[in-house]
Formats: structure tokens, C-alpha cells, sequence
């Protein structure tokens, strides 16, 4: 039913989708390094402000979605501090384009990931790292060829999640670039915008269904490829 659905999808409805796809694998693999390194040293280091971090990672959950896209207004938009900064000295501009729509969504969508490779790390026995650290080992390389390989599976898994959350969202986006066809209309955007014109239920209705089919396909593969991951991380 989805496929014959997609395939009456029009020019706008296949724009959204599109851009969709692209805003949730920049937004993913723009804060995955990121992720990684924010999960582990909350999981792993002892530091002044830790809570804070970790409170500040996790805002972006229980803050209203409108809220974080006006924050985003206000510091990266033409005349906030980080805005004209990016904007005069490198050209970048993100309120109301693509770029902005990705920065809003990797937002959102990392503190799933951050806490899923948190998890992971947490799951690691630390002798095993300190075991190679006697070994003569620096702290880059036991991360490297132990630690890393066993929070794999949640790396990936705290990927896939995020993908899926950014593709899904709506109130920091729509807040952050607004609703322009073509340019920063994702998924959720196209949606509201379709409920909001007569005789647009049946374009919403496809769009609805195609982000259910990504969402469900986004987390049936987090946890086959983890799975196939670990499989391979324990040598069974």
C-alpha cells in the first residue's frame, strides 16, 4: 500500500521527501562525531560541570521544540552572535535554509543518540581499556582498538535512532527556517502545511505514510545491524 502510494507522490510531496532524507543523514553525521565523544566522557571522566553537560545535552527532550528553534533564532539567525559570526566570516547562513533545518534536527535528535552510545560505553568493562593501557597503550589508541569496537552496535543504533528523530522534526525546524517549499519544507512541515489547504488531506495522508515506513524501517535496522554488529564484536 505505501509503495503505491509513493508512487502517485507529486512534485512537492517528492521534494519534501527528499530533503527530508538529506537534513536527517547531514544532522546525523554531522553530530555523530560529537555524540561519541560527549557519551563517553560522560560515561567515563570525572570533570567539573558533568552534571551540567549532562543536563544541557538532555534539554533539547524536555524543552517545548519551539522553544529550542527560538533559541536557535536568536543566536544563529542573521543578527544573533553565532549567525553573523558564521554569516561574515565564512559565508554561511543558517535561519531559513537547509543548513538551519539540519542544525535544528541534530539538535533534537542528539540526545538519543548521545544516550544510546552512552549506554554502550557504560556497558564496557574498564579493566579491559585498563589492560591495555599497561600494555603501553595511549588513552587514543585503547579507544580506538578496544573501546570503540565494543560500543559499535550502540553507535550504530544511537545513528539510526537519530536519523529517524530528525527526520520526524517539526517544532525547532519549523520555528528555526520556517515552511518554504522546495528550500526547508521536510516531512512534517509538508504534512502541516497540506492539512492546512482544501483537499490536501490525500498528499498528507502519503506523506504520513511514507514517514511511518521510514521510521519503522529506521528502527528495525538499528536493531538488526547492532545485532549483526555484536555478533561479530564477540566472534559468535
Amino acid at each position: 500500500m505505501t509503495g503505491a502510494w509513493a508512487t502517485s507522490l507529486g512534485p512537492a510531496e517528492w521534494q519534501a521527501v527528499r530533503l527530508s532524507l538529506q537534513v536527517g543523514l547531514v544532522a546525523t553525521l554531522a553530530s555523530l562525531p560529537l555524540g561519541v565523544l560527549v557519551a563517553y566522557a560522560l560515561a567515563r571522566w570525572s570533570f567539573p560541570g558533568k552534571q551540567v553537560l549532562n543536563g544541557i545535552v538532555h534539554l533539547p527532550l524536555i524543552l517545548p521544540p519551539v522553544v529550542t528553534g527560538y533559541l536557535l533564532l536568536v543566536f544563529f539567525g542573521r543578527r544573533g552572535p553565532a549567525g553573523q559570526f558564521l554569516d561574515q566570516w565564512f559565508g554561511i547562513v543558517l535561519s531559513f535554509r537547509w543548513t538551519g533545518a539540519a542544525l535544528a534536527a541534530a539538535i533534537m535528535a542528539f540526545p538519543l543518540m548521545v544516550r544510546a552510545i552512552r549506554l554502550a560505553v557504560e556497558a564496557v568493562d574498564p579493566k579491559l581499556e585498563q589492560a591495555a593501557s599497561t600494555l603501553g597503550a595511549n588513552p587514543v589508541m585503547v579507544f580506538l582498538t578496544v573501546t570503540f569496537p565494543l560500543i559499535l552496535p550502540g553507535v550504530i543504533a544511537g545513528a539510526i535512532l537519530a536519523f529517524a528523530k530528525a527526520i520526524g522534526e517539526f517544532g525547532a525546524t519549523i520555528t528555526f527556517v520556517s515552511n518554504i517549499p522546495g528550500q526547508t519544507q521536510t516531512l512534517p512541515s509538508a504534512i502541516y502545511a497540506f492539512l492546512q489547504v482544501p483537499g490536501g488531506e490525500g498528499a498528507a495522508a502519503r506523506l504520513v505514510m511514507i514517514s511511518i515506513a521510514i521510521a519503522m524501517t529506521a528502527l528495525l535496522l538499528s536493531e538488526y545491524v547492532a545485532r549483526r554488529v555484536a555478533r561479530r564484536v564477540s566472534g559468535a
